[in-house]
């Protein structure tokens, strides 16, 4: 455990960038964290109280000079999958299971740091992750559905549940809603794809620039807000939101059923991580920046507990306000604590400012954050180099989408773990000759190699374990018929790096096999862990007279052949 490595040797130069990042994130976190809340069914103070102490937490624990933590749409979207079943969402039993629910996720986190699992960042493929957050971010626009028409759609009921509400009761839609969503989602729109461009013509502060191009939230919540107080147009909005800090205090475990939510809360806690750890990673190979996995889990998980001791709910990394805080020159997480500065002066004196906030805007701002995550085209291309990642992006993509997150990403670990031991389960295992006449041996099947009737020479590109043993065994009986001139079989294991007991136990069924037909078995390029292994048993000592080689070509040499 170590204090942020960004705060410390802190150049006072860095300051200003600091100041103007941190001023540009907070005019997209305050609009985010009640959109988010509202996502997670809970009341909006929900979100704001999320970007308070977990930032803090994380300027003097992560490694990531620029990643901006708090309330994100695809944990938000979670939140609400996990509670649904035990409260109704908005009401305070709803928020008392989410901050138990953040303290669980703090808790996972934790245990994953104690266990070192940061070195294990490869748990998941990329194609879990893109199948889960594309369908993640169809259901959250789903979910928007009630803000954009105006009609009450209940919670729950499925994915597809707001869109059959809808198509039921069109008729209860309130063409106002309507409107102001996709003038929202239109000025979004423009303002990411056109404003940058037509402000870089004009010559314009350095500091000032930032604050214009990234300012869209802003503009559309300026403008629904005084819409709805001018204009009194019959649209739902946020309403009261407490003005003042969150009273710190341990989540009343007693109160609800935690039990249930510990399986929620490991899953949740799997996925902020890998969102957090993957932004943080993508960032620092911009910035020439060491992330440290471990370190991040123990940020995280400790910041997950601040949210829970201060009435919010899980959070994590988000991409886009990171990207938007890099982009606008943070140096490090004092850019963070001058965003918690500014949420907490919206916490005490402007929170009423965000009463006559529509509902249609935030549907609006959730939309155009999550549009960016749904990506077909990763889908595709893992279809078209291997089929197998193809079908794990779909199956994890459909999951999400007909059972939710949770179901989606444990049927997409499953198939991942289902096709790889099918895939290890027959290894490529070769026979091998020599090329020409050089030092050199490739397989017998792609090239044109010299070899001996009386060796069999084969090389597993695998690990050599209970899945696959069986196959290796199968192999070499496969290629020694009774008629056979083979008198020394050599295994090859330059590709095997373990060994387990199944593994050791298949080598000794081979040596006894070869050995009751006259055969002589010979290991060769076994490296030296392995060997430190099979030292443990007595498998060398019955392998005598066969030998252990270093190379092949020094069998073929010793044994005088080729």
């Amino acid at each position: 455990m170590k204090f942020s490595n960004t705060l410390r040797g802190y150049q006072r130069q860095w300051l200003p960038a600091d100041i103007t990042a941190g001023l540009i994130v907070t005019i997209l976190l305050i609009p985010q964290s009640i959109a988010y809340a509202l996502l997670a069914g809970l009341p909006p103070v929900a979100g704001l109280y999320a970007s308070l102490l977990p930032l803090a937490v994380y300027a003097f624990l992560g490694t990531s000079p620029t990643l901006a933590i708090g309330p994100v749409a695809i944990v938000s979207l979670m939140t609400l999958d996990a509670l649904l079943p035990f409260a109704a969402a908005g009401t305070a039993e709803f928020a008392a299971h989410a901050t138990v629910l953040a303290g669980l996720t703090g808790i996972w986190l934790l245990v994953f740091f104690a266990v070192g699992l940061g070195s294990w960042t490869s748990f998941m493929s990329h194609s879990v992750i893109s199948g889960f957050t594309s369908a993640a971010a169809i259901v959250i626009i789903i979910n928007q559905l009630k803000y954009f028409t105006g009609i009450d759609i209940p919670h729950g009921g499925g994915s597809w549940f707001p869109i059959a509400y809808t198509l039921e009761h069109w008729h209860e839609a309130v063409p106002m809603a309507l409107m102001m969503s996709v003038a929202s989602i239109l000025v979004l729109i423009f303002w990411q794809g056109y404003v940058p461009k037509i402000m870089s013509r004009w010559k314009m502060s350095a500091i000032i620039l930032p604050f214009v191009t990234k300012s869209g939230p802003l503009i559309i919540v300026v403008v629904g807000i005084l819409l709805t107080q001018v204009a009194d147009l019959p649209i739902s909005t946020v309403g009261d939101i407490p003005a003042g800090l969150p009273s710190l205090q341990i989540p009343a475990f007693s109160d609800v059923d935690w039990r249930s939510l510990i399986a929620p809360a490991f899953v949740i806690a799997l996925i902020a991580y890998l969102e957090n750890i993957s932004i943080a990673g993508a960032m620092a190979m911009q910035q020439s920046h060491r992330i440290s996995p471990n370190q991040e889990l123990l940020a995280l998980g400790v910041a997950n507990l601040s949210a829970a001791i201060s009435q919010a709910y899980p959070i994590s990394g988000s991409f886009g306000r990171s990207m938007v805080n890099m982009s606008a020159g943070a140096r490090s997480q004092v850019a963070g604590l001058v965003t918690l500065i500014s949420v907490i002066f919206v916490c005490l004196f402007a929170s009423h400012l965000f009463v006559t906030l529509p509902h249609a805007v935030l549907a609006a701002i959730n939309t155009i954050a999550v549009w960016s995550l749904i990506r077909w085209q990763d889908g595709w291309r893992a279809w078209r180099f291997q089929y197998s990642d193809g079908l794990i992006w779909l199956l994890t993509f459909m999951g999400v989408l007909i059972w939710g997150a949770e179901t989606g990403i444990v049927i997409g670990i499953g198939i991942s773990l289902i096709l790889y031991l099918r895939r290890t389960s027959k290894p490529h295992v070769v026979e091998i000759g020599r090329l020409g006449d050089s030092e050199r041996l490739r397989s017998i099947e792609r090239h044109q190699v010299e070899t001996s009737p009386e060796l069999l020479i084969v090389r597993i590109d695998e690990n050599l374990y209970f899945a696959n043993s069986q196959y290796l065994e199968n192999y070499i009986y496969d290629r020694i018929s009774p008629k056979s001139s083979v008198k020394h079989v050599i295994i090859v294991g330059s590709a095997i790096n373990y060994i387990d007991f199944c593994g050791f136990e298949s080598l000794e069924r081979i040596l006894e096999q070869l050995r009751g037909q006259g055969i002589q078995l010979h290991f060769a390029e076994f490296k030296g862990p392995v060997m430190d292994q099979l030292g443990k048993t007595n498998l060398l000592t019955q392998l005598q007279p066969g030998q252990i080689f270093m190379t092949a070509s020094d069998a073929l040499r010793t044994l005088g052949h080729l």
